[in-house]
């Protein structure tokens, strides 16, 4: 029996009618049998404080990190800001990684994205993977999913409708269920 792979999902976005957060439920819709997608909203999480970082952690951070500890994996779809990564994503972030306690530590997860560009999120998705790697996750390296000229691959109700869009984003899903399971094997002494 294969076990079930829970995946959370998080936009950078919090635009209402953002393309990113319409390309996680696409995602959604195209995991594999076997594996689930909840997608989380950043919106009521605070901007980081220290102050606020002790035992007594904001609720919508306790409740954060602890969907992203029960999760098997992870993916960020996100928007290019100034060539980077967007606050409200560096934010979360950085609330999940605080403390030896952090779900970040060990995650697989794969990183997307969609812009009205033409190079979708090239740029964000690089700056993603430094903060990725200091905090000891395990990105999926291929396939990459750069969405440019997002306006013409979505309709009005937000749903992906280019087909080779959908292709690729179903082989990553494909390979983010399997890298997962992967990662879970237990290593041989």
């Amino acid at each position: 029996m294969t076990v079930p792979i829970n995946v959370v999902g998080i936009s950078g976005s919090l635009r209402r009618g953002s393309y990113n957060s319409a390309l996680l439920r696409a995602a959604g819709e195209l995991m594999p049998d076997g594996a689930s997608l909840e997608i989380l909203d950043l919106a009521p999480i605070p901007m980081y404080n220290g102050d606020l970082d002790g035992p007594t952690k904001p609720e919508s951070v306790i409740r954060f990190r602890e969907r992203l500890a029960s999760a098997d994996a992870l993916i960020i779809a996100s928007p290019e800001y100034n060539y980077s990564i967007p606050g409200v994503l560096k934010n979360a972030l950085d609330w999940a990684s605080r403390g030896s306690d952090s779900p970040l530590t060990g995650k697989p997860v794969a990183i997307m994205g969609a812009s009205p560009g033409m190079m979708g999120t090239v740029r964000m998705q690089m700056h993603l993977r430094q903060v990725l790697m200091s905090n000891n996750m395990f990105p999926l390296n291929k396939p990459e999913v750069y969405i440019g000229q997002a306006q013409t691959k979505f309709d009005e109700q937000g749903r992906l409708t280019d087909e080779k869009s959908r292709a690729l984003l179903r082989t990553q899903m494909l390979m983010l269920t399997a890298w997962t399971r992967q990662l879970q094997e237990p290593v041989a002494a």
